[in-house]
């Protein structure tokens, strides 16, 4: 929470088989650095900037790994939605 505010946040499950590494965490980081809002990415209790590749594939989010997607900012309510669509489409695999 900054300043204050509430962020939107929610829970998705990773199902594509590789998880977040690779190809499906450089889509990940490639949609969020197109919003404005600040993304991050709760695992095991660790907070990632959903915008950094290294911090996603240094965070070890394997299939069947819930994630908490949060977002603050303007556009935090569609950029939450379009990352967990992502994740639902397993990126497109």
């Amino acid at each position: 929470m900054k300043g204050g505010r509430l962020v939107y946040s929610k829970t998705v499950r990773i199902t594509n088989k590789t998880g977040l590494h690779a190809r499906p965490a450089s889509e990940f980081t490639k949609k969020a650095s197109s919003f404005s809002a600040d993304i991050t990415i709760t695992f095991k209790e660790r907070k990632i900037n959903g915008k950094s590749i290294v911090g996603l594939l240094s965070a070890g989010i394997t299939c069947g790994s819930d994630i908490l997607i949060s977002a603050q900012g303007e556009d935090e309510q569609l950029a939450v939605e379009s990352m967990v669509a992502l994740i639902q489409t397993n990126f497109g695999e």
